[in-house]
């Protein structure tokens, strides 16, 4: 049997100690770290620090992911995958979005390349839920990484066109509606499935209580109703930073 990137399947007891300390990951994830942060360290702007403050945050969320014990959960429930996918697209995508030293903040994806980071975005979450790709990636750790990038890549385009300064509100509001829909919609179909869809977690589940199947609707509700949430938090933002300034601008009567 093929032995997942996080290891094994962890039992209740053990799941705790289950630390994922591959040099390699924790090599990179501090020196890309150390870049961002010595990059935002340099800057003379006024919001460094909550620019420093966001980042920290994101490669902190990145370590819980890719380091701590969720990584092995990750092996027993589909519904840890599902928690772990949501936070690494709609948590640290955005985070590093907003926290992009001064120079590279300005950056703006240029006409329909917004709608073309939804949809590329969108595919590629469909793709990587489907049972076969998933459970290739499962198997091998070079598509367990090409799944994980790629996904975390199209997020940050995405992010991107929706945080760019220059970006339209109604556009950035309509990439955000479209992406709650969208997974909702994979929600849906994970949680109304019939039958268990995903063969790496047979088995795996019943020591924590749950069955395949029961793993697997728990996953699809949290795709369809808890991953909502940082995009529609994120819309009330722009919408209170667009009206605010637009009021700010206004002369006074």
């Amino acid at each position: 049997m093929t032995v997942p990137y996080c290891g094994a399947a962890p039992l209740p007891a053990e799941w705790l100690s289950r630390w994922n300390l591959d040099p390699v990951l924790i090599a990179a994830l501090a020196g890309f770290a150390a870049l961002h942060l010595g990059l935002l360290m340099r800057e003379r702007s006024g919001d460094r620090n909550a620019k420093l403050a966001l980042a920290g945050s994101a490669w902190a969320l990145m370590a819980v992911l890719f380091v701590s014990p969720l990584c092995a959960l990750t092996s027993a429930l589909f519904a840890a995958r599902v928690a772990h996918h949501v936070v690494l697209v709609a948590g640290v995508a955005p985070l590093l979005i907003l926290s992009l030293p001064q120079r590279l903040a300005r950056l703006r994806l240029p006409g329909l390349a917004g709608t073309a980071a939804f949809v590329l975005h969108m595919v590629l979450l469909w793709l990587w839920h489907a049972p076969a790709p998933y459970a290739a990636a499962l198997a091998d750790t070079r598509m367990f990484w090409v799944m994980e990038l790629s996904l975390l890549g199209s997020a940050l385009l995405l992010w991107l066109a929706v945080l760019a300064p220059a970006a339209r509100l109604g556009g950035a509001l309509a990439l955000l509606l479209g992406s709650v829909v969208q997974m909702g919609l994979l929600g849906a179909v994970i949680t109304f499935a019939r039958t268990p869809l995903y063969d790496a977690h047979l088995g795996v589940t019943t020591p924590w209580g749950l069955g395949a199947l029961q793993d697997q609707q728990l996953a699809g509700l949290i795709m369809w109703v808890p991953a909502a949430i940082p995009y529609l938090i994120a819309a009330l933002m722009l919408l209170v930073s667009r009206f605010g300034a637009g009021i700010a601008d206004e002369p006074a009567r």
